[in-house]
């Protein structure tokens, strides 16, 4: 099992890094990314403490830590230098906040996004046909949420991926114990949207050999 997308205390998560490995490591966790929400006033911030705690919790835990951050209601101008900026600070994978129906995110995310080359475009919502190409192209992953409102244009989101060959990922946008999802979950996420089990095997096959 393996989420890159969920939230500590250092955004509006309620568990320290600590904690929340440790729970998602009992639940079988190969590897989690805390991915908490960021823009130019706490990127430093929260790259620089995550990445204090890193080494110990990776020499004990079963479970890998991935340090990253999710760039949030960012205006899309913006997306590409602070991509650049979060990737110079030490992130493994950067998520940004994409379009979904249930937030006022700002039009032209999702394409500034893909076209900056972050690694994940969290819940894109009614993405255009032209922006999935896109991200086929640039090889940015399209999120398939597991998170209450986000997760309600995930049918759309992967008819299209799987009619042009963009990358999915399966994730909890957890910020609660409650949130992460067990590997059974996360599959009926998967079978939610429209893929098929060999679908869902594949896909997490890729996102193991792309960030692990």
């Amino acid at each position: 099992m393996i989420d890159l997308h969920c939230h500590s205390i250092f955004s509006d998560g309620e568990l320290l890094p600590s904690e929340l490995v440790r729970r998602v490591e009992i639940l079988g966790y190969k590897a989690i990314a805390i991915t908490d929400h960021a823009d130019a006033s706490n990127l430093e911030h929260i790259l620089c403490n995550l990445l204090k705690t890193l080494k110990d919790i990776n020499q004990y835990s079963a479970t890998r830590l991935l340090p990253g951050v999710e760039l949030t209601h960012v205006r899309p101008a913006v997306i590409p230098r602070l991509t650049e900026e979060a990737r110079r600070l030490g992130a493994r994978l950067v998520v940004c906040h994409g379009e979904t129906i249930v937030e006022p995110v700002c039009p032209g995310t999702n394409r500034a996004a893909i076209e900056a080359g972050v690694d994940i475009l969290a819940h894109p919502g009614l993405i255009s046909p032209e922006d999935v190409q896109k991200a086929a192209q640039n090889g940015v992953f399209l999120e398939l949420s597991g998170r209450k409102g986000h997760s309600l244009t995930n049918g759309h989101v992967a008819r299209l991926a799987v009619e042009y060959g963009a990358p999915l990922v399966i994730n909890s946008d957890g910020h609660a114990p409650s949130d992460f999802m067990t590997k059974e979950f996360a599959r009926k996420v998967g079978l939610g949207a429209g893929l098929s089990m060999s679908q869902i095997d594949e896909l997490y096959a890729a996102v193991e050999t792309h960030f692990l």
